[in-house]
């Protein structure tokens, strides 16, 4: 008996719709033993009948191709590892968004009272230094945590002082189809210069509401409804932001607990309906 099987065949063996194989051929994940020259008529080897297995199991656990990939090129314990620990990312995706299932239903029945108490304050003219990037809401956290480190390493290397806390700038929409632009700041007096993709300007003085945030509910989707609370007040006393929402973040976050306070979600404004708003994050 050939080990060879055809398209239809490998297809019904493996569960696997000839769609299906031919993107995963595309993908590089599951190209087929032989292609004959001429016709184009593909050939699949039984052995492979193993990883399309592995690859329906790890389809069925919701993991995009890329990570598929990734994962089939390990074995044994580092690839039940990087199966874990992909799970464990996709529980706390479901834990946060089920934290926002009850203000969304509250939402839509127009009954709902925000749980967050809205506050303004003054906020000088500080000199930041920052990185900007597009980034979608699946690769927000990253980047926010390898900008913030980049800055603070070249903060460190000339010697320079941080003179408030980090933020993230909203300048556009971030969620899962829009990918910002998002700039991570990092406030300092000192006389740093410019370097590589780091930048070097001004952020005006500004009066702002804001929200505060505890360290669970700092994740999408589950801080949305601190920025619709801000939203909702910015409305309700007839004002505009003047400046991009944004994010501030706390020295206790690394040592704060899931209900303690870590971050703040601001709006800049003046009382000035003429002036444009600006997206945050998540909006839409």
């Amino acid at each position: 008996m050939s080990d060879l099987m055809t398209t239809g065949e490998f297809s019904a063996r493996s569960n696997l719709t000839v769609k299906a194989l031919r993107l995963y051929d595309a993908k590089g994940l599951l190209p087929p033993a032989e292609v004959d020259p001429h016709t184009g008529f593909r050939r699949y080897g039984r052995p492979q009948l193993a990883l399309a297995r592995r690859i329906t199991l790890l389809r069925a656990i919701g993991m995009p191709l890329a990570e598929v990939s990734r994962v089939l090129r390990l074995t044994g314990p580092d690839a039940a590892h990087a199966v874990a620990e992909f799970w464990g990312r996709r529980e706390a995706e479901w834990r946060a968004q089920q934290s926002v299932l009850a203000y969304i239903r509250d939402v839509f029945l127009e009954d709902g009272a925000s749980t967050y108490e809205v506050r303004e304050r003054d906020v000088p003219e500080q000199r930041v230094i920052s990185i900007q990037g597009h980034v979608d809401a699946a690769s927000l956290a990253g980047f926010i945590t390898e900008a913030s480190a980049a800055l603070f390493g070249h903060l460190s290397a000339f010697a320079g002082c941080l003179s408030g806390p980090p933020f993230a700038v909203f300048h556009g929409t971030v969620s899962q189809d829009s990918d910002g632009p998002v700039e991570v700041c990092v406030p300092t007096d000192s006389p740093i210069e410019p370097a590589g993709r780091i930048g070097l300007r001004l952020e005006p003085a500004h009066r702002e509401a804001y929200v505060m945030v505890a360290k669970q509910r700092c994740g999408l989707p589950a801080i949305l409804p601190a920025y619709d609370a801000l939203q909702v007040w910015l409305d309700d006393h007839d004002v505009t932001p003047c400046l991009s929402a944004r994010e501030i973040y706390h020295p206790t976050w690394d040592t704060a607990g899931p209900e303690e306070h870590v971050a703040d979600v601001a709006f800049p404004f003046i009382p000035d309906r003429s002036v444009r708003s600006r997206p945050a994050r998540g909006a839409g």
